[in-house]
């Protein structure tokens, strides 16, 4: 009989969590990575809410998939019979959903869902009790069990001053009183996803299914600070990845091989028994899973089209490098891209908002990991940005990117945006059309 498939996700976690070596107290999390296999280098195709999720679960690259910029902005799936849940739903699993889902505004059913659980808050508390209760029942087998939790997303639980006197904001962003606290509301939060996942898996082991489960736990891209979400450095695009289940997914193992999001729906589809679909870009992750290959690709891919605002790019990263390309005419960031906190008036305060930004960037991974030292301009680099570009543009063609017919790609109608020259997300949103030029 195929597995079970309890599918958790949290909101803008990216890789700041125990099991990754954060500082991030998240127990529940780590005792799942001890149990199952950690991905290391997994990577989300897209930095934004929508297409990041989209693209993992219908196993197409977020412009393939439709999804170009937010759902609750006016964009959407061109396809929903591709979703994950549909897929699983037609090979006879009960697709059930609880909790938060970032990939259409209108009834999830059209995505496959047979089951939508009442969780209206969609945090933690509510989340964990549906999903909790949900597996307390007599299950029918196979199913299939989304637990989206809204946390780890702004905004954060209010902290006391002071309280994140001895911790570190994520690596781009500048140590300050503010950030340090601003980094333990998300402590916080983290907190309180840990606690929700927790209670989740506790009540699979009640149901007496564990061992018949596959558990996938991902969230969508990086944290929500300066430099991380909405950008196509591992700050943004870099996630946590863990598997616990049958066919080698135990044992506390770590897995060093250069995974993407896309990988997700060939590997469950396989597990499932049911054939991979054609139309998806990624492929099994069985052979790392199963110890008979060292790898499975050699680069993963990456884009940014819409967020709150219209902010085209996009990437190729191998194991050592890191290539970012910048499309149309503004060259200072976009910000109402990165979320209002106290760690971005920081960074405004200190001239963030004024530094021009490169139309290419090429980083060495190995030589610098925080991708602080820009080398596209290194005569002694140009035979491998060449090769960068060439991946990227081979990419873009087999995918049948929208920026291959110019630096303007059209939202759909009735999807609205901020002005890219405004300050921030909360800032009143206008048809997407008024920013066309």
């Amino acid at each position: 009989m195929p597995s079970n498939i309890l599918y958790i996700h949290s909101h803008d976690s990216g890789r700041y969590l125990q099991p990754y070596g954060a500082a991030v107290p998240t127990p529940n999390l780590q005792r799942l990575a001890e149990q199952g296999v950690l991905f290391s280098n997994a990577f989300s195709t897209a930095p934004t809410c929508s297409p990041s999720r989209a693209a993992m679960l219908t196993g197409q690259c977020a412009h393939a998939s439709g999804m170009l910029g937010l759902a609750h902005r006016g964009f959407a799936l061109s396809r929903p019979e591709r979703h994950l849940a549909n897929v699983l739903a037609q090979g006879g699993y009960r697709s059930v959903l609880c909790g938060i889902q970032h990939e259409t505004t209108s009834d999830p059913r059209r995505l496959g869902y047979t089951e939508v659980l009442p969780a209206a808050a969609m945090r933690r508390g509510e989340v964990s009790a549906a999903a909790s209760t949900w597996l307390d029942q007599a299950l029918c087998q196979p199913w299939f069990l989304s637990v989206g939790f809204f946390e780890t997303h702004r905004e954060y639980p209010a902290v006391e001053p002071g309280a994140g006197r001895y911790l570190r904001p994520p690596t781009p962003v500048a140590i300050s009183l503010a950030s340090r606290d601003d980094m333990a509301g998300y402590h916080a939060s983290a907190a309180e996803l840990d606690t929700g996942i927790g209670q989740v898996l506790e009540a699979l082991e009640r149901s007496g299914q564990a061992d018949d489960t596959l558990v996938f736990y991902t969230t969508d891209h990086g944290l929500a600070f300066p430099g991380c979400k909405c950008t196509l450095t591992d700050h943004g695009i870099g996630v946590a990845m863990i598997m616990r289940g049958p066919r080698g997914m135990r044992g506390g193992r770590v897995c060093d091989a250069l995974v993407s999001h896309l990988d997700v729906m060939p590997t469950l589809c396989e597990l499932a028994g049911l054939s991979i679909p054609a139309w998806c870009e990624g492929v099994s992750l069985w052979p790392l899973i199963e110890d008979t290959a060292d790898s499975v690709r050699d680069q993963i891919t990456a884009e940014v089209t819409y967020h709150a605002a219209y902010e085209p790019q996009r990437a190729v990263r191998t194991l050592r490098h890191n290539y970012i390309r910048r499309y149309g005419s503004r060259e200072l960031p976009v910000l109402p891209n990165c979320d209002d906190s106290p760690s971005k008036t920081v960074w405004l305060e200190q001239g963030g908002g004024e530094r021009a930004l490169p139309r290419e960037a090429l980083y060495d991974l190995a030589a610098d990991p925080t991708e602080s030292c820009n080398v596209a301009d290194d005569a002694a680099q140009a035979d491998l940005l060449a090769d960068m570009r060439t991946r990227l543009q081979a990419w873009m063609e087999a995918t049948t990117d929208p920026l291959l017919a110019g630096d303007l790609v059209r939202a759909p109608e009735g999807a609205i945006a901020n002005d890219p020259a405004g300050r921030s997300p909360n800032e009143p949103a206008a048809p997407a059309s008024q920013y066309y030029h």
